[in-house]
């Protein structure tokens, strides 16, 4: 596996929520992170989802104009430096490639979904970091515009994980749609809370905890109400909720009932936000709930740092899952060798030279075998599978799908569906990371101990020329059958090898 790097001395992360885009800067000094610089801006792109799962362009011109803004400051970082993650909306969008590569040019970063578990565990360190450690578990609880993340943790460990279909944009445009409350409305949206929170609360209670903490918008912009209405309250509590909505409920509307800390941007969400955090705290038993600075963006900045030390999540991932499937380690670690030195080989005439290529070529060597735990007809098949759904920590869901397409391909026939599904520029240099994997596995098969020979690659285009020592594939007869074998194989994809 990789060794750490050095961590830059500047580090950003952007966060595209369904309500609003965040960017956090911070510089990295003696192991600690200091915030220079915050943006924020309300974009609401969940509002701008259809009923198709299709944004509309009004929505997408804002996402674009925000990152414009968003590019003046990161587009001269290098990669390495910064991570763009694509949240709940982005999840349920479809024929979202064209917004992500203009994005992507744009921003001048590429742009990470991940999934809603991802997600969870991103917040959960953004909280953990920015907070004094205290004995005992933390319930964190983190509303956004399309979901609510609920997470139990030891520490600076989650142990239980999970995100929830509710957000402050969509709830408030359903019960809340011309910004009125009443009684009634506030209690049907409620209700349709719990019902959503009524498959965690066994767990979760199960679990317990000794303190509730609330992250992001929705929750401070409730605590900041509450406490304009009783100067002396330092957290949420159960009676600043019930006073909270009894205030809204008597005024009949945000603006009537004259709280000056809900502004003229968080209005039209702040009844959906109410309606969540009062649910959360009636499903899951919680009495007092404090705010916390740190959030989604925090928790990537972390987790860069520890991407680039000795705690990259998702090396903890990879090395789980091959102890669960039982993975031949010695095996593993020659095709990743090899790979990696096809890789140094080609990566300039292809275009390889972003660090995910030998990420996902690495991580592909050690999970490609995973499969054969549970049949040895079609493993790579069964392989992709597990990669693509299962929860891998520190995988955004673009990884993973480039990870499963990679090793789906790794044998055998070569199956590209999966790979009209990646975002670019994967969509198109998959082929290339598939091809490399494929000559690293095929030409360890025997499982030998015996070192490679030295072999020279030249890469162009669509076509492979692989140069191997005088006589030794006469010497290697079953190599040499598995590689013209091979060249048919790659030939029904259009890409032309040749092996002399």
């Amino acid at each position: 596996m990789p060794k750490s790097a050095r961590v830059p001395d500047v580090l950003a992360a952007v966060d595209l929520g369904s309500n609003s885009f965040h960017m956090v800067v911070a510089r990295y000094s003696h192991g600690q992170l200091t915030i220079v610089d915050r943006l924020r801006e309300m974009v609401r792109l969940a509002a701008g989802l259809d009923e198709h799962g299709r944004l509309s362009k009004e929505a997408t011109d804002r996402a674009l104009a925000s990152l414009a803004r968003f590019g003046q400051r990161l587009r001269d970082m290098r990669a390495e430096s910064v991570r763009v993650v694509g949240t709940n909306t982005l999840r349920k969008a479809r024929r979202k490639a064209g917004f992500l590569e203009r994005a992507r040019e744009t921003l001048g970063h590429p742009i990470e979904i991940i999934s809603g578990i991802e997600e969870a565990r991103l917040i959960y360190a953004g909280v953990t970091q920015t907070m004094p450690l205290e004995a005992g578990r933390r319930l964190v609880v983190d509303i956004g515009g399309g979901s609510t993340e609920c997470i139990v943790g030891e520490g600076y460990e989650p142990r239980i994980l999970e995100s929830l279909y509710m957000g402050c944009v969509a709830l408030s445009a359903e019960y809340f749609p011309d910004g009125r409350f009443a009684t009634k409305r506030i209690e049907r949206a409620v209700l349709a809370c719990e019902v959503e929170l009524e498959p965690i609360q066994v767990p979760f209670r199960g679990v317990g905890w000794e303190h509730a903490v609330g992250s992001s918008g929705s929750v401070r912009a409730v605590a900041e109400a509450i406490r304009e209405l009783d100067p002396t309250a330092t957290e949420i509590t159960r009676e600043g909720l019930a006073e909270l909505t009894a205030t809204l409920a008597k005024a009949g509307s945000v603006r009537a009932a004259g709280i000056p800390s809900i502004t003229d941007e968080r209005a039209p969400v702040f009844g959906g936000g109410l309606a969540i955090l009062t649910a959360v705290f009636n499903a899951l038993g919680v009495e007092t709930m404090r705010v916390a600075d740190g959030a989604l963006r925090e928790g990537l900045l972390y987790d860069m740092v520890g991407r680039l030390t000795d705690e990259d999540a998702r090396l903890r991932s990879v090395r789980s899952m091959a102890a669960r499937f039982h993975v031949d380690t010695a095996q593993a670690e020659r095709v990743e060798a090899t790979v990696v030195e096809f890789l140094r080989q080609v990566e300039e005439p292809w275009g390889l030279g972003e660090p995910l290529a030998e990420e996902s070529l690495r991580w592909a060597a050690h999970l490609h075998e995973i499969g054969l735990d549970i049949s040895h007809s079609s493993h790579h098949k069964h392989a992709a599978y597990l990669l693509e759904h299962a929860d891998l920590p520190g995988f955004p869901r673009e990884e993973q799908k480039l990870l499963a397409c990679i090793v789906g391909c790794h044998r055998r026939k070569v199956a590209l569906e999966r790979a009209e599904d990646l975002i670019p520029p994967w969509h198109t240099k998959v082929l290339c990371l598939i091809v490399l994997l494929r000559l690293a596995v095929l030409l360890h098969r025997g499982r030998s101990r015996v070192p490679l020979p030295l072999i020279r690659l030249a890469a162009r285009g669509q076509s492979l020329e692989v140069r191997l020592p005088r006589g030794w594939l006469r010497a290697h007869e079953l190599t040499r059958t598995d590689l013209e074998q091979e060249v048919e194989f790659l030939r029904a994809v259009r890409f032309r090898l040749r092996v002399f």
